[in-house]
């Protein structure tokens, strides 16, 4: 089997705090599934919940949010393999992606996106 890898940052804003974590190293046409735990502030109250990703040496890429009221909006990339979710017992918000391969290596990041 290849591996290929990715990263995972924290990203923090103000008072409100995302912390992410998740699988690290995974074979290609595994599912990546990675958690933002968001404190300071309740993820039904306002704002989207983004996922970006980083690729290495490359700019930030846009991969998909879930809104305050639980909708979701994918990039048309990433449309067919990826889900965001969320938990809002627990303040997390989730993403899955699907049929991972080399070229979605990189640095993934959960932020806050202002609507």
């Amino acid at each position: 089997f290849s591996y290929f890898y990715f990263f995972t940052s924290v990203g923090i804003q103000c008072q409100i705090s995302l912390v992410q974590s998740g699988n690290g190293i995974i074979k290609p046409s595994d599912t990546l599934k990675l958690t933002c735990k968001v404190t300071g502030y309740t993820i039904t109250t306002g704002y989207w919940w983004s996922w970006v990703k980083q690729p290495t040496g490359k700019g930030i890429e846009w991969l998909g949010l879930i809104k305050y009221d639980g909708n979701t909006v994918y990039s048309s990339a990433y449309q067919s393999r990826i889900t965001v979710s969320w938990d809002t017992s627990k303040n997390e918000y989730y993403l899955q992606l699907q049929k991972m391969n080399p070229e979605d290596s990189g640095t993934y990041y959960c932020a806050r996106h202002n609507d």
